[in-house]
């Protein structure tokens, strides 16, 4: 697709995951950078997204928010990168992207803010509880490399930033298959360029330029 790709994010939110699916999927970008006071709730991002919220990417006139839905698009929108899944994988990638977008995500925020469901909560908060989300993601990548097997996919992306981050921020635990899961894609090249532009953003002053129309 020739259509140009707007990406709208802050170094220092889940934009990095989005980030990190640019870099992956090849594709061309210009980035907007916005604040958590002022930009993010303007009258003109809230038309991108009305939760004011990043990241989001516009492509062409088709907009995108949410990291999970964000992966899951670039893989389809730049087929010669090789993220989307083969037919043999479709089961495992959906699965595994919609487990870490659903009951990973709310297990580790609950366990972060010290909200710990009683066991009858646990019969209607989708993950049950924050342990046994651990001992999925445990015994899932005991058996295998990536989501899907083998094979790096965006499906990886996603779910490997849920684990890296929590390892990294200690909101998950240090267990050997996960560090080793996450050994794995930390040395791809999209992975470190991506890191290295967030990093950079990260350590610059404070009252500089938003970034507006700055490509990558």
């Amino acid at each position: 697709m020739a259509d140009t790709l707007t990406f709208y994010t802050n170094p220092m939110s889940r934009g990095q995951i989005a980030r990190w699916a640019l870099h992956e999927a090849g594709a061309d970008y210009d980035q907007v950078l916005l604040d958590y006071g002022d930009s993010m709730k303007a009258a003109s991002y809230l038309a991108i997204n009305p939760m004011g919220k990043v990241p989001a990417i516009k492509h062409g006139d088709e907009v995108v928010t949410e990291a999970a839905a964000i992966c899951a698009y670039l893989a389809v929108a730049f087929p010669q990168a090789g993220l989307a899944p083969l037919a043999a994988e479709q089961a495992d990638y959906y699965r595994w992207m919609f487990f870490a977008a659903g009951p990973i995500e709310a297990a580790i925020m609950n366990n972060s803010f010290d909200w710990i469901p009683t066991e009858q909560q646990q019969q209607m908060v989708g993950y049950g509880d924050y342990d046994r989300v651990i001992n999925v993601l445990d015994e899932l990548f005991a058996t295998r490399n990536f989501v899907c097997g083998d094979r790096f996919t965006a499906a990886d992306i996603y779910v490997g930033s849920q684990i890296d981050w929590g390892i990294q921020f200690k909101t998950m635990p240090k267990r050997d298959t996960l560090v080793a899961y996450v050994s794995r894609f930390r040395d791809r090249p999209a992975y470190k360029q991506a890191k290295a532009i967030d990093a950079g953003l990260m350590a610059e002053p404070k009252d500089a330029p938003d970034g507006a129309g700055q490509s990558d």
